[in-house]
């Protein structure tokens, strides 16, 4: 599905990814680990083409996407739920997933599996997005990502900064987009025993690079250790 080889990935003259290489297998959960601060975020952006320059090769289901512009490779089916969420505030809910279906490449809609999954939402189409607790924000935000009806969606830190009791209803939801939909996701987490529940396979970053990787059940406690621990 996607396919990174012997990429580096730059902001200004600092480098940020080196020769990283990591394959995510479609219809699977690719859980991207690791301390902060070690390039899991410029991962996901770099395969969306929004750090300053990067050489190397990014394959999308066989096809060259690294020279394509951010807009095209929105296109090709990739959606993006960002750590922070970065919903419009003044924007109603509604217009806040609409926003996400211009990046669809067939008409703009609030897509059909979002009243089941996030019936608040629905209920709530009026409001501003900015009143949203943090929760209800990440809900808004995969909402957003659906509407452009991506085959692969890039996940950063997904459960980060929500109130205990909606974690376990993102993470449940995560796994029904991958096993119901079949999207494939590159789910960057803190949270290893979510990693092990949701993904299929791994990869582990470390200064830039890809220093581990392998299917769910290889995730040791030594590598967890080694490049986790603070």
């Amino acid at each position: 599905m996607l396919s990174l080889t012997h990429v580096d990935s730059f902001y200004g003259r600092s480098q940020a990814l080196h020769d990283m290489n990591v394959t995510a297998p479609k219809g699977e959960i690719l859980a991207v680990l690791g301390r902060n601060g070690v390039g899991k975020t410029t991962l996901l952006r770099t395969i969306l083409g929004l750090t300053d320059r990067s050489e190397g090769t990014i394959s999308l289901d066989g096809d060259e996407i690294s020279s394509m512009p951010t807009h095209d490779r929105a296109r090709s089916g990739i959606a993006y739920v960002p750590q922070g969420r970065m919903i419009i505030p003044d924007f109603t809910i509604r217009d806040n997933i609409l926003m996400g279906g211009f990046a669809s490449s067939g008409p703009r809609g609030i897509p059909e599996i979002v009243p089941d999954l996030f019936p608040y939402l629905m209920d709530n189409l009026d409001r501003p997005g900015g009143v949203l607790s943090g929760g209800q924000q990440q809900q808004l935000a995969i909402a957003r990502a659906l509407a452009c009806a991506p085959s692969l969606l890039l996940m950063d830190e997904p459960t980060e900064g929500i109130q205990p009791n909606i974690v376990e209803q993102i993470e449940d939801i995560i796994i029904r987009l991958n096993r119901d939909l079949g999207l494939t996701i590159l789910l960057v987490e803190q949270n290893v025993p979510f990693a092990r529940r949701a993904a299929s396979s791994f990869v582990m970053v470390e200064h830039g690079t890809a220093v581990e990787a392998g299917r769910i059940h290889a995730l040791t406690e030594d590598m967890v250790a080694r490049h986790m621990a603070i």
